[in-house]
């Protein structure tokens, strides 16, 4: 069905975890939330409203009254994945409301799935909640369907993802995200903030902040002035990065900042995550694509190749235990050998802690599916097993560097036979490597803070020992 296999696709989120199963003769239904980060904190907010009005959450589809699909459009191949999964939901439970980014597109999904109730956009919670009471009518127990202060979380409790702002301002020629969701629109600085304090205060250890662009956050509001607790906040990536890192000492907290596009003044985030006493972790996620100026103009991307390795020299100078990821697309329309050969050696020079990479896939309505000289599909798989390779070095070579460090890592999960997978600051979860604990674990809990040892490395992985 696709060309970029799940597990290396950055652009999917952790599978949702479903909590308490609902009471008799609660109204129930399911959720099945596909794509990003973004699309799963839609997930959660929906969830949230609905639990307020009396809903139960089912975790299959047997015990559903309906259950509510929330798609991804990022490629042709995740619109593949969506439609599936509608027919999937619409076998096993017959009534499905259809929501997210393939959202915008209800014809084409009706074209394939004319049974199904409803299709909203994404991030239209009212549309959804409407279409939910006319195939479910609610039917609340005040006495029992009581809001949790932290609303419902499709995470492991210990961490969760932070939205700060809808929509993008690019005009990249291979997505199409934007017009699905729209130009930028960022949430005010005290709202994030009431949220990330909410959330720390429920026992979340990390929080993850996502939006399509966090570098832009704020642009659209002019960078407007809020108040908060004594005093005031600018909305700006910077303000808002520094104000999320104060919410509990560092020794109690992760904040890690995904999608930041490398504007010059992300170099003023730096200072942050190397001050020991800000929670802001050492860790910058920055779509990248491409390194040759000439793919990039072609992507009509805002970044080119020499000033990167510039502001990444100037980053690991200011924080030198900093992590970059980034993930890239090989076989865009017109790359040539000479170009790709350029993005490896740039990848020499840059030595990237963490990447993904794409081979180029055609999306409907994209601007690049017009573009001259297609890449033909046995040279996109031959670069990017090439590109692998090389990135698989470097991160052997740097995971192998930190043997004998002692840091601090996160445990998300141990298994029955008492073995602690952890992630270490240089590791988002579900996208980068684990650290494992196979010893001396007894007493760790998930979510727990703990140091270790790195005692052993792999390609992706690490293995230590509690100190």
């Amino acid at each position: 069905m696709t060309s970029n296999p799940p597990d290396l696709r950055p652009d999917l989120a952790p599978k949702p975890r479903f909590g308490d199963a609902p009471r008799p003769d609660q109204p129930t239904l399911g959720m099945v939330s596909l794509g990003c980060p973004k699309a799963l904190v839609d997930s959660e907010r929906i969830l949230t409203r609905l639990r307020a009005e009396g809903y139960g959450i089912s975790a299959d589809y047997a015990g559903a009254d309906a259950v509510i699909v929330n798609t991804c459009g990022f490629l042709d191949s995740a619109k593949a994945e969506s439609l599936d999964a509608i027919g999937e939901a619409l076998k096993e439970n017959g009534k499905v409301i259809v929501t997210g980014c393939l959202g915008a597109e209800p014809d084409y999904i009706r074209e394939h799935h004319p049974r199904i109730l409803a299709v909203t956009g994404p991030h239209q919670y009212e549309q959804v909640l409407d279409a939910v009471h006319a195939a479910v009518p609610p039917s609340p127990d005040p006495f029992v369907d009581l809001l949790p202060a932290s609303g419902v979380s499709l995470t492991p409790r210990h961490f969760s993802y932070l939205k700060i702002s809808e929509g993008c301002n690019h005009k990249c020629k291979f997505c199409i995200i934007p017009d699905m969701r729209g130009r930028l629109a960022s949430r005010p600085a005290h709202a994030v903030l009431r949220e990330a304090e909410k959330l720390v205060g429920a026992g979340v250890r990390e929080l993850l902040v996502i939006s399509q662009d966090t570098s832009a956050y704020g642009l659209d509001r002019k960078y407007d002035v809020n108040p908060w607790k004594e005093g005031e906040i600018r909305s700006h990536i910077t303000d808002l990065a520094r104000a999320l890192g104060e919410l509990a000492p560092a020794e109690e907290l992760w904040v890690r900042l995904h999608y930041v596009y490398p504007y010059p003044h992300v170099r003023e985030l730096i200072p942050l995550m190397a001050d020991p006493a800000n929670a802001v972790l050492p860790y910058l996620d920055i779509p990248f694509q491409h390194a040759h100026p000439d793919v990039l103009k072609r992507m009509a991307r805002p970044a080119a190749g020499a000033k990167t390795l510039e502001e990444i020299r100037a980053w690991r100078a200011i924080c030198p235990d900093i992590t970059l990821r980034s993930t890239f697309i090989v076989g865009y329309p017109g790359e040539t050998e000479a170009e790709f050969q350029h993005l490896l050696d740039w990848m020499d020079e840059a030595q990237l802690d963490r990447v993904g990479c794409f081979k180029y896939e055609n999306v409907a309505g994209a601007r690049s599916n017009a573009l001259p000289d297609h890449v033909a599909e046995e040279v996109k798989q031959a670069r990017w097993d090439r590109f692998m390779e090389k990135a698989q070095a470097i991160s052997e070579a740097k995971l192998a560097a930190k043997v004998g460090q002692v840091m601090q890592v996160i445990v998300d999960d141990i298994d029955e036979d008492g073995i602690a997978t952890c992630r270490t600051k240089a590791d988002a979860p579900e996208i980068d490597g684990n650290l494992f604990i196979d010893e001396g674990t007894e007493g760790l809990k998930v979510g727990d803070l703990v140091t270790v040892e790195v005692d052993e490395a792999g390609e992706y992985d690490l293995w230590g020992r509690r100190r």
